[in-house]
């Protein structure tokens, strides 16, 4: 949208002159909600939330102060194992009354991720970042004339390509954790799910 000449996100305002991948001079956040028509997310301005009375004021305080602070523990995290945390995504909820972190923090899936050696110098030179996240995978769709569209159907994933994404999930692991993956046996997948269900239904 940037590229487009839009100067305002979310109710954000952009300077002009903002160079591809590089560096906010501080975090902004970015709100979404879901859409009156569909289940796709809606780009929202924090004032529009709070004129919607989509939550109260000191609720959505609540959650920029969560925001702020996630994003600074992430990036410390991220830093400390060589990494650069890009942008990342938040959901909260109310739990009996209280502001609630809800669903993945920080995985792939939400969240991209650059390496930091090197990042400097493929700025400079005007490079793609080298990086660790779906972002490929979302590029690869798109290449392949999908954008989760109405009326689009999935294109086939070969085999070679999803090995390649297990590898690159796998790193991005190791690289956070600092932990070795430990692969599972998947050749009676099925059994498995259906112990791990039954043995969470016994707890309940």
């Amino acid at each position: 949208e940037y590229k487009l000449g839009k100067r305002v996100l979310c109710g954000v305002p952009m300077k002009d002159g903002i160079k591809e991948n590089g560096k906010f001079p501080e975090p902004i956040i970015t709100p979404s909600t879901k859409a009156e028509n569909g289940d796709h997310d809606e780009d929202i301005s924090r004032e529009d939330i709070l004129a919607r009375q989509l939550v109260a004021p000191e609720v959505y305080a609540q959650m920029e102060q969560y925001t702020h602070a996630l994003f600074q523990r992430g990036t410390e995290m991220a830093a400390e194992r060589g990494l650069i945390l890009v942008d990342t995504k938040y959901e909260f909820g109310l739990n009996n009354g209280m502001v609630t972190l809800i669903d993945e923090i920080h995985t792939p899936d939400s969240s991209r991720y650059f390496y930091a050696d090197g990042y400097e110098d493929r700025q400079a030179k005007g490079e793609a970042q080298k990086q660790l996240s779906k972002e490929f995978v979302r590029q690869w769709l798109i290449e392949n004339g999908f954008q989760g569209l109405d009326g689009q159907q999935m294109p086939f994933m070969p085999d070679d390509f999803v090995q390649i994404i297990s590898e690159r999930y796998i790193e991005l692991y190791e690289r956070i954790t600092g932990l070795t993956f430990q692969k599972s046996d998947t050749q009676d997948i099925i059994a498995r799910i259906e112990q791990n269900v039954n043995a969470y239904l016994q707890k309940s």
